[in-house]
Parts: structure tokens; sequence; C-alpha cells
């Protein structure tokens, strides 16, 4: 996928001030926000848009968005920026097939042609350090956080094992708040990967991904599920009881409710710490005896004798 350029998906120039960087996204996250614009481009653009500023708010951040792009958060925090810009003007500049340097973010592993890896990397290799760098903050680091539909609802706190910038694991002890939603990144400060010369860590961004549910579908903050109804409970109505993430709710069915018909049970979503939470659809399911009885079968064959009702004919 092609990249994006932080300024650009902000709209701001590389020099702006970090007020001018805070009004651009107030103003974006206000127009792309989830619970204001229901356009399904809008929810990508405001991740978009909230990834951009995380890194372009913070000056350790931003200072290695310009020395690094879209590497920053890969690159190993002791690497030159000065040498990291002169190996990619090099590739650039040599014509033909170029590859791009990749790291291993827990073993800082690096593959690429035509560089002088011990000059790029500097003491990573052989233990010599390169003078004159100064205080290197840490690289940030990201890893997906995998949650239920009830764990994004109520939120909570989890234990998480992730591999630490020497190769070894380590255990971090995770607040999640309660409402995340699907894209939503929780900033673990100073977890990331270590900083040299006494600089501090960077940070550790957990990507949320809420796992498929067997009863309940998510989209942005409002979630769906199936009410299987009988025949004559959607013909007559009903007031029917339905198991969701926030508890037992009581859904009140209209007379002749076919299947697919949504009920709205406002507010009743994921929650929304900052707004409106959002809401809970029962989609109609009308289901049938598997096995009818004598009487079942009577009536129903009376029915279908009765009825003057055509599900094929057109209204």
């Amino acid at each position: 996928m092609p990249s994006r350029d932080f300024y650009t998906t902000l709209g701001v120039s590389r020099d702006a001030s970090a007020d001018e960087i805070q009004k651009a996204y107030r103003r974006l996250a206000r127009k792309y926000h989830p619970d204001v614009n229901k356009d399904p481009d809008a929810e990508e653009r405001f991740k978009q848009v909230s990834e951009a500023y995380d890194a372009l708010s913070d000056p350790q951040q931003r200072k290695r968005y310009d020395a690094f792009g879209e590497d920053f958060r890969r690159v190993p925090p002791d690497v030159d920026p000065d040498t990291y810009a002169r190996s990619r003007a090099g590739r650039a500049g040599g014509g033909g097939r170029t590859r791009e340097p990749t790291w291993d973010t827990g073993a800082s592993q690096f593959d690429a042609e035509g560089i002088d890896l011990d000059d790029l990397l500097g003491g990573m290799f052989g233990g010599r350090t390169r003078r004159g760098w100064g205080r290197i903050p840490g690289s940030d680091q990201e890893v997906e956080l995998e949650l239920t539909v009830e764990e994004a609802y109520r939120g909570g706190n989890r234990k998480l094992t992730v591999r630490g910038p020497t190769g070894a694991d380590r255990t971090i002890d995770v607040k999640i708040p309660a409402g995340v939603v699907n894209g939503q990144r929780i900033r673990l400060g100073a977890q990331g990967g270590q900083g040299t010369g006494g600089a501090p860590a960077g940070d550790l961004y957990l990507v949320v991904r809420i796992a498929d549910h067997p009863r309940c579908r998510v989209s942005g903050r409002d979630l769906t599920v199936d009410l299987p109804l009988a025949v004559w409970e959607g013909a007559l109505g009903a007031s029917v009881s339905i198991e969701t993430p926030g508890g037992d709710a009581t859904v009140k069915v209209p007379k002749a409710s076919s299947s697919g018909r949504r009920l709205r049970l406002k507010g009743r979503g994921l929650p929304n710490p900052r707004g409106t939470p959002g809401d809970l659809y029962a989609e109609v399911r009308l289901m049938v005896p598997p096995r009818l009885t004598r009487e079942e079968k009577r009536l129903f064959e009376e029915l279908a004798g009765t009825s003057k009702f055509d599900p094929r004919r057109r209204a």
C-alpha cells in the first residue's frame, strides 16, 4: 500500500507549529469522527488523522519521523539519521531496482543491498559506538491487541507479553478503557524500544482488534445481534428478552415483523467515554419448528387455506 505522509494527512506544512498541528487535528477529528460522520470511509480517515497527530504532537516522535519518515517506529534507536538519509539518497540515485532497509524491532535485524551495515548501525555490531550522536530516544513499537466484544464493552485489566528490544519476552499490565473500537490505538508511555545515552524509551502502541463473535457483529460503536422469533411472534408481535454485551435487554417486537427487520435499542452499543454511545440492533430471524406436531401441522394447513398472503407477490 502507498505510504501516507503525516503532514499531508493533517493538511499542514512540515514546519508547522505545535499549535497549528493541534488545530488541524481538532478540525479533522470533528469532521471524520465515526459518531458524527456516517460515511463508510470516515472511520478509516479518523484513524489516519489520529495516527498522524499521535506522532507529530510528540516532539521526540516528530523528530524521529522527520529523520526516518514512515520507518520511524522500526528504525533502531542507535541508527544515525544522517547516515540513514545518505543511504536512502544513494539508493535513489543509483538507478535500477532498489531494496528498502527492513528491521525486526525485536531482534534489530537488518537487510539491505549496497549499504555498509557497520557504518549505518554503528555500535550494534562489534561493540563500537558512534561519536557525536548524543541522546537518542527509543523507537515506538506497535502490537495488536485482540479483544472479545465483551472486553471492548467493559474494559478491564490484561497482562500482555511482548518482545523486548533485546529479544527477551516481558510481561506488562495493561488497563483497557471501556468502549474501545476496532483500530483504536492505546498508548503505553515508555514501554517501547530503549533509548541510548540515557534517553527515554519509546512508546508502545496497542492496536485494538475486536475478534469475531458468534452472535454479535460490530460496526464502529454499533452492535447487531440476531433475534430468533417464532413465526407467530413475528406476526402477532411479542416482548422478547435478548442477551447483549452489557447484560440482558428486552425488545418489543411490533406486529407483522419479517426476517431482516432491525429493531434499534438506543445507547446499548459500545460505550463512548467522550460522547454518545453506539446503538444495538436486534435483527429479526423468523424460525419454524424443526418438527411439527399433528396439531401444529393442522393449524398451519388451516392458515394456508385461509390466508391470502403471497410473499412472492410484489407490493
